[in-house]
């Protein structure tokens, strides 16, 4: 099949190229449309009890959202302050959508004790299409922003998520304009040459505008995540760069024994093509995990990076090759190693070191590792709130002014319990109970609203232990319960019943792929516990910094007691499949020198030394990526992309370099092991290499 493709792209370059710059096109003009459709509704899980009252109350509930405004940095007394704000609130009543917006000079509890600072809620109708909403909220924001003061600021509720829309946007772009020149400059060393350097960013353009256009169809069925973006983006350009450096290091090899550049191309898709291959379904089925998970955010994630990293497989597969074909000859070779000079000195010295002291290394690593790795047990996930936003932002300087100058509290989103026809009187007098200040509004129908507000913060242990509390005491009554607190509650118990299912799919898939490419029962096995102890070593320092809040403010972020609900699943699913990418680059070396020589030992040698410098630095590369996209101060993305920095680091020194070969090296010949039927099936079925045959002698031009 491989042959087929490189033969394919090399025999009509122009038309793959040409096909390939018709869907950049198409990707950075439609599919940038995406942006306009971002979601911040990553809580909600369909068919949980949470999601059930919200659809009720979408139905039968007159009252729509609601976003804040808030003025200070003046007197409120002050007269000219009140006239505005008195003219603003009328204005804003007469917004088309706009159902309630209550006079704060004569509402308790909207104008702070201080006398600096009050709050203007505004309620907009219910049953508004998106279209409308949206024009709704633009013009009452508008609207309260031109009061004259010195902080007025305006978010919550859907205005929220367009915010969160707008950040993400801005983020990605100065990602991609930091990331790109820092990516190009290490090529540049990598290769010695800007042809050489240019060919990987073009397949990871091709990957950004992928990662754009499959959003933008996933947007057409299902709600994508205003983080989707970052982490899509992020991944489709780091793989991009990974595969194209793999490809045009085995090109370079092969260059040294032929000056035909298309054979060269056939014998690199060959090789290292079917390593690529293979790469791209490994890391493909690890995202296979989050869709076990009912959440809509999981699965739109699971789906949409998965379709990201093939479009990088097929962009390294067929672009590269086309454009090697067209800019090829002009590429180096890479340096003939001097006479008595081993290939790739450094990496077979550490990998002979690994192998010889195989049992030291073991006793000093692991513990390592596992030491890292203690926070994890104590992880706590959150929905979170604008605190996660940078202190730049309109939602986070809101809420700084809130909590700067009004009761703890103040504007937490309530626990909201629906009481359906048929609640008796008594049961809703004992949810009443449970938190003072308790209100309650009718619902057409018979039903009601009963809204409890928890001490701290929204989706804090006291708000989800009231989630807990109201569902206890309800009975058999016909009571729900929504909100922040409630959704986070559902959404814990959704990953814990759905988490086991999830690791077992990944892990058999992985674990079959893994197979079918070796040929060995024990390298798959030996592969996973390997790459679970750098996993937790990366997620435990993620809990350490911004759970536990140690060195987080370098990161330009706070401790905020619990990591967003977001960033564990992604970071285990996206950091496992990128493991599974270097461990492929190593084994694919490993099998084609144990193949050669036959001696287990040295293969692992061999193995390592071939394939150590790409390793690195893709490591290097893909960090890079991340780091660019740590910039931006959003914390959810600033902890996913610490997770799968540190993720990839740890991997691609601790791991790859030392445990690979020092298990290896323990195992020996067994390490190629399978049992007898297995084995018969891998040698009718499994891959195996193609063998171009032995290389030819370079022919001097002109003879």
């Amino acid at each position: 099949m491989l042959t087929a493709l490189a033969r394919t792209a090399t025999r009509r370059p122009l038309t793959v190229m040409l096909l390939w710059g018709l869907f950049l096109l198409l990707g950075f003009g439609l599919g940038t449309g995406v942006f306009a459709r971002l979601s911040d509704n990553v809580p909600e899980v369909p068919g949980t009890e949470s999601e059930s009252a919200a659809r009720y109350l979408e139905e039968m509930d007159p009252a729509g959202s609601s976003v804040t405004g808030v003025v200070a940095g003046t007197p409120v007394t002050d007269a000219g302050l009140r006239a505005e704000v008195e003219r603003a609130v009328a204005d804003v009543r007469e917004v088309a959508g706009v159902a309630a917006v209550p006079d704060p000079y004569a509402t308790p509890g909207m104008i702070a004790e201080d006398g600096h600072a009050l709050i203007v809620p505004v309620t907009l109708e219910g049953g508004l299409d998106d279209d409308a909403e949206e024009r709704t909220l633009d013009a009452a924001a508008e609207r309260i922003r031109e009061i004259d003061a010195p902080d007025v600021h305006v978010s919550g509720g859907p205005l929220l998520g367009l915010q969160m829309g707008e950040r993400a946007q801005q983020d990605v772009k100065n990602a991609e304009l930091i990331s790109l020149p820092v990516v190009l400059a290490l090529l540049l060393v990598v290769f010695g040459g800007l042809r050489s350097a240019l060919l990987p960013l073009v397949v990871a353009v091709s990957g950004i505008a992928g990662a754009f256009l499959a959003l933008f169809l996933f947007s057409e069925v299902t709600d994508i995540s205003v983080y989707a973006i970052q982490v899509t983006t992020m991944l489709g350009l780091g793989l991009a760069v990974d595969y194209a450096l793999l490809m045009l290091v085995r090109f370079r090899e092969e260059r040294r024994t032929t000056e035909d550049v298309v054979e060269a191309v056939h014998r690199t898709v060959a090789a290292a093509g079917r390593t690529v291959l293979f790469s791209g379904l490994t890391v493909a089925v690890s995202l296979t995990g989050l869709l076990v998970f009912p959440s809509v955010f999981l699965r739109s994630m699971g789906l949409a990076v998965a379709a990201v990293v093939v479009i990088d497989m097929l962009a390294a597969l067929t672009l590269l090759p086309a454009l090697l074909v067209r800019f090829g000859g002009r590429i180096p070779p890479a340096k003939t190693p001097r006479n008595g000079e081993e290939e790739g000195r450094f990496f077979a010295r550490v990998a002979r070191f690994a192998a010889r002291r195989k049992v030291a290394v073991l006793a000093v690593t692991v513990p390592v590792l596992l030491v890292l790795a203690l926070p994890v047990p104590g992880m706590r996930i959150a929905v979170g709130d604008a605190r996660q936003l940078p202190a730049d932002s309109e939602a986070r300087q809101l809420q700084d002014t809130v909590a700067g100058h009004f009761p703890p509290g103040t504007g937490v989103s309530p626990v909201v319990v629906v009481a359906r026809p048929g609640t008796d009187d008594a049961t809703a007098d004992r949810i009443r109970a449970l938190g003072p200040g308790a209100t309650t509004r009718e619902l057409p129908g018979g039903g009601a609203v009963i809204e409890i507000r928890p001490p701290g913060e929204a989706d804090g242990a006291e708000a989800t232990a009231l989630v807990e509390r109201v569902r206890e005491v309800r009975g058999d009554a016909p009571v729900e319960v929504t909100g922040t607190a409630a959704r986070l509650v559902d959404f814990r118990e959704m990953l814990a019943e759905r988490a086991p299912w999830a690791a077992l799919t990944v892990l058999a898939g992985i674990v079959v792929l893994l197979f079918a490419f070796t040929g060995s029962v024990l390298l798959p096995l030996r592969t996973v516990v390997t790459t679970l102890l750098s996993l937790a070593a990366a997620l435990g320092v993620v809990v350490w910094v911004f759970q536990d809040g140690h060195l987080a403010g370098l990161l330009g972020a706070e401790g905020l007691g619990a990591l967003s609900l977001t960033a564990p699943p992604l970071i285990v699913a996206i950091a496992f499949g990128l493991a599974m990418d270097y461990e492929l680059f190593i084994l694919a070396r490993m099998r084609e020198a144990r193949l050669r020589s036959g001696d287990d030992q040295e293969a692992v040698v061999t193995g390592l030394s071939r394939s150590g410098r790409v390793v690195t630095c893709a490591a290097l590369l893909l960090a890079v990526v991340f780091a660019a996209f740590m910039t931006g101060g959003f914390s959810p993305i600033l902890q996913i992309g610490l997770g799968l920095t540190l993720a990839v680091l740890i991997d691609a020194t601790v791991v790859r370099m030392l445990l690979v070969p020092a298990t290896t090296a323990l195992l020996g010949r067994h390490a190629w092991w399978a049992p007898r039927p297995l084995r018969r099936a891998h040698e009718r079925f499994g891959v195996r290499e193609e063998q171009p045959g032995p290389p030819r002698e370079k022919v001097p031009s002109g003879v």
